[in-house]
């Protein structure tokens, strides 16, 4: 079953957020996993949400995304996004 990423971030450090921006895709695509979503201006319809930047991934499965969250292809990017934005990231499974 698909596993969908979604996440909210508040990049701290612009400058260095867009090394992060530029060599992150290919760890994702190498792990069979696709944008749905990145960036683009976003309106809460309803709630409190708040959210400069949101993210949507699709990755095959779970195994497959945590194959590729816990890998060496993205550890060293992991830390860069950590270290220079605010996030908040979730995982489901659906279709």
């Amino acid at each position: 079953m698909a596993t969908y990423l979604i996440a909210s971030i508040a990049v701290k450090n612009a400058e260095v957020y867009e090394e992060y921006k530029h060599k992150v895709p290919d760890t994702i695509a190498k792990y069979g996993g696709r944008y749905l979503v990145r960036g683009g201006e976003g309106e809460v319809v309803e709630g409190n949400w708040k959210t400069d930047r949101l993210i949507v991934l699709e990755f095959p499965d779970k195994n497959v995304f945590k194959s590729w969250y816990n890998s060496e292809d993205y550890n060293n990017l992991k830390a860069l996004r950590q270290n220079n934005a605010v996030s908040n990231i979730v995982i489901v499974e659906g279709i």
